[in-house]
């Protein structure tokens, strides 16, 4: 079996890996929330520094009157098999602290740069790492003091703030308390005690923790509070004897200090028989051998939360798409497989699997009939312009029997009104389909990771776009053109056979009568018989433009966009060298960094797995 110092070093290692990665908070739960921790609680002056100080072995922590602690300190103690100590910072992780007062330093700058200089406090964790033979496997994180009352420079909400910010950490299920409690204050009055039974009311996650004892009143004694009968928990109380002022001025040896807190012990008449169960070195051990066991009890759904996390970061990867090959073929196949993605999506716009093609049926059957209804041939056909295009087209002979060059010239003149309507169908269509290119190339989920593939693609089809609409204004054109250049002479010769309806008032023979002295062949009566005529053949026409017109342009620009969109730029790719290639493929940096976070932290809960498992079922 593992020894308890292999578990929790390896849990450790992990933790800091998180830390380095960020993998420390967000929607769900971490790896690094997952692993327990032993968060360090007590209210000022309790002797806090002292005894974290006094479990590595080293004076590291700025001292001072009112809040020193002003930003948790996650502190992570790595045990080494030998060599020197040092220390490292996450803030500054390619440089090693060898010197502790440094680290001193360090950490108050540090706090200084988030809070200023002030007596402001920040959640914003300082991480700190010291590898040491001296020291056992242990994650401790050091909270700002608890404090019933503000001073000078500080808020009025500073009290409610740092105890908002302890419980923040203590309230996790994963941490283990570390109450701190002078001896020469009244346990019940205990600011760490009285948080700890709030947050953990069974008492399964807290370790009491006597400091001072050496400055009790003379006469008086811990031994109700360490023996369990004044408050009882369920781990056993550990006291401890810090350093006193006039050792820490003198700069005594914290390892001098750890062998005269013994001394203590074991001569004192009130303490002797706990002694082998006091001191900050027994409290280290039995904190590392309680973490060890809670990490065993909940090995399970700590390899659950990494396998749920694996497979989130391995659909994360498959949605943002994995690496790129380096070589031409990889590079053109990657390419031709964005250019599919993005054309099938486009495809579903049109055919009815997405939203959007409906709107080219919504041109076919609105836009174009309301464009067709308001052409102006009432205007065009007005009995005074009928009257002037027909004389003109008389010119100084006029006409005999009809005015065949007169009908010719209006006719024309009508059919040159569906020009505008037909090019106004073209255009709507060709907005439509540069508007489901650009949600296409948007809905593409695997170009954007490629910003200049998807420029490249959308320049592409656009043009594609854009040829087809010229194609289809053609054609358009054409059919408008076709009207003009060949009337339908049948039309005309049934309109001679037809015979002239007559007002309801007038017999055939006033009709008669009345075209006998209708020696006028500029009369109302012939302008508005050539009138009718000529809207009567150009509603026939506008029918057939009607269907012909959609068709057209379906053929023209939907049929070649939904077929042959990427054609020309397939055959450009083609021929392009692998440097063109990688261009193209030239990823957005934020894109990349995320891929290689993600491919990080995949490897580290992967390894995190593999490795518990090792050192857990041994």
């Amino acid at each position: 079996m593992a020894t308890f110092e292999s578990l929790i070093g390896l849990v450790n290692r992990i933790q800091r890996a998180c830390t380095i990665l960020g993998d420390h908070g967000g929607e769900g739960m971490s790896l690094w929330e997952a692993l327990p921790t032993v968060a360090v609680v007590g209210g000022q002056s309790s002797g806090k520094s002292s005894v974290l100080e006094s479990v590595v072995g080293r004076d590291f922590l700025p001292r001072g009157s009112g809040i020193v602690t002003r930003r948790p300190l996650v502190l992570q103690l790595h045990k080494t098999d030998g060599g020197a100590e040092y220390a490292e910072f996450l803030h500054a992780p390619k440089k090693k602290f060898p010197e502790f007062a440094a680290v001193r330093q360090e950490i108050a700058d540090e706090t200084d740069r988030i809070t200023g200089k002030s007596k402001q406090i920040s959640n914003v964790p300082i991480h700190l790492s010291i590898f040491s033979p001296n020291v056992v496997d242990l994650t401790l994180i050091d909270l700002p003091g608890l404090t019933k009352v503000a001073v000078e420079g500080q808020p009025d909400s500073i009290v409610e703030d740092i105890e908002m910010m302890v419980r923040s950490y203590v309230e996790k299920p994963n941490c283990i308390i570390l109450a701190i409690s002078p001896a020469n204050q009244d346990i019940a009055t205990s600011d760490a005690i009285k948080l700890a039974r709030e947050v953990d009311p069974s008492g399964e996650r807290t370790f009491g923790v006597i400091t001072k004892l050496d400055l009790m009143d003379q006469g008086t004694n811990a031994l109700d509070v360490l023996e369990g009968r004044s408050y009882k928990l369920q781990h056993p109380w550990v006291g401890v004897v810090n350093r006193s002022q006039a050792d820490i001025n003198k700069s005594v040896d914290m390892m001098a200090a750890r062998r005269k807190e013994l001394e203590y012990f074991e001569s004192s008449p009130e303490y002797g028989h706990l002694a082998h169960k006091m001191g900050a070195e027994y409290l280290a051990k039995l904190l590392s051998k309680h973490l060890e066991t809670v990490i065993r009890q909940r090995i399970p759904s700590i390899i659950a939360l990494i396998n749920k996390t694996i497979d989130e970061l391995n659909a994360e990867l498959d949605r943002i798409g994995r690496p790129v090959g380096v070589d031409g073929g990889a590079q053109l196949y990657t390419i031709l497989e964005m250019c599919r993605a993005f054309d099938r999506i486009f495809r579903e716009h049109l055919e009815g699997g997405r939203p959007g093609g409906d709107r080219i049926y919504g041109v076919f059957d609105h836009q174009l009939p309301a464009a067709l209804k308001k052409l102006p041939f009432d205007r065009h056909l007005s009995m005074s312009n009928v009257k002037k295009v027909i004389s003109e087209a008389d010119g100084y002979q006029p006409h005999l029997i009809a005015p065949e060059q007169g009908y010719r010239r209006l006719i024309d003149g009508s059919l040159g009104f569906f020009k505008g309507p037909a090019e106004a169908s073209v255009d709507a269509v060709h907005v439509i389909l540069k508007e489901l290119v650009r949600k296409s190339l948007a809905e593409t989920q695997e170009l954007k990771r490629f910003p200049s593939l998807q420029s490249d693609i959308a320049a592409a089809a656009n043009d594609a776009l854009d040829r087809f609409r010229d194609e289809s204004r053609k054609t358009v054109s054409r059919l408008v053109e076709m009207e003009s250049s060949y009337l339908t002479v049948e039309f005309f010769r049934k309109l001679q056979t037809e015979p002239e309806k007559l007002p309801a008032n007038q017999t055939q023979a006033q009709a008669q009568a009345q075209a006998a002295s209708n020696v006028d062949r500029y009369s109302d009566n012939h302008l508005r018989r050539i009138g009718s005529n000529v809207s009567a053949y150009i509603n026939m026409v506008c029918e057939t433009l009607r269907n012909t017109i959609p068709k057209a342009v379906v053929f023209c620009q939907v049929r070649e966009a939904r077929k042959s969109l990427l054609n020309h730029f397939y055959s450009q790719i083609g021929r392009r060298e692998k440097e063109e290639l990688g261009k193209m493929l030239d990823e957005d940096p934020a894109l990349m960094g995320k891929r290689e976070t993600i491919a990080k932290r995949l490897e580290l809960y992967k390894s995190a797995r593999d490795e518990i498992d090792a050192v857990a079922w041994k």
